[in-house]
């Protein structure tokens, strides 16, 4: 229960801070870029460096890497289909969904092994 406290308070004040650094920005368009998850993710590896040691978040920090790539490649099928292939949403979400999949399993096993 502490650590999800922790988390919060972290998370909030980091929260806070990018986006303070995104209102400074120019295009305001960058401020979403500041949003939640970075700091959600900072805040957790924070904490788990606390608990588990350096290796334990070096394979975290790395996952989260790996994500967010597999995520890149779900936001561009999504757009593509939606744009280009005129998709309906739930059609579009779907089929890449199945992109984010195989790219995310895709890459820990090219990757990590």
């Amino acid at each position: 229960m502490v650590d999800y406290a922790l988390r919060f308070l972290i998370g909030g004040l980091v929260v806070s801070l990018f986006a303070v650094i995104g209102d400074l920005l120019r295009p305001k368009s960058f401020a979403g870029l500041f949003g939640a998850a970075p700091s959600v993710a900072l805040a957790t590896l924070g904490l788990a460096f606390s608990k588990h040691g350096g290796d334990y978040v070096a394979i975290e920090g790395r996952s989260m890497m790996l994500g967010s790539i597999a995520l890149a490649a779900y936001s561009v099928a999504v757009c593509q289909l939606l744009i280009r292939a005129e998709w309906s949403t739930l059609k579009a979400t779907l089929a890449a969904f199945a992109i984010w999949l195989v790219a995310a399993i895709g890459l820990k096993q090219f990757l990590i092994g």
